[in-house]
């Protein structure tokens, strides 16, 4: 199992409701990136960023998994253009890409 970071523009990236990223906002952006290639193979919202990393849309957020830290600072471009931030999985916030991987992942 994973780790996910999300995009969200929610203080709390599970609770959401009234601040959702649009997906026909998502793909917009995703289309003007010329980082990004869609990859409809992998469902509707996902796109590619280089070889093995991708980004997908799910209820209002962006997320990918297990990122390295050029995704992370990706991810962080993203966001701010979507006047967003980026969260991980149990809510803790990144401003930067050094910040990854958590601590919560360095115990395990």
């Amino acid at each position: 199992m994973g780790y996910d970071l999300h995009i969200t523009r929610a203080m709390d990236w599970t609770d959401n409701a009234g601040q959702q990223i649009d997906e026909t906002e998502w793909l917009q952006l995703a289309a003007e990136d010329v980082d990004l290639t869609a990859d409809p193979a992998h469902g509707p919202f996902a796109v590619r960023f280089k070889a093995t990393a991708w980004f997908d849309w799910f209820e209002g957020n962006v997320f990918t998994t297990d990122p390295d830290r050029s995704t992370v600072t990706k991810m962080l471009v993203l966001a701010s253009r979507l006047a967003a931030i980026v969260q991980g999985d149990e809510g803790e916030i990144y401003d930067t890409a050094q910040q990854w991987p958590p601590k919560v992942l360095k115990d395990r």
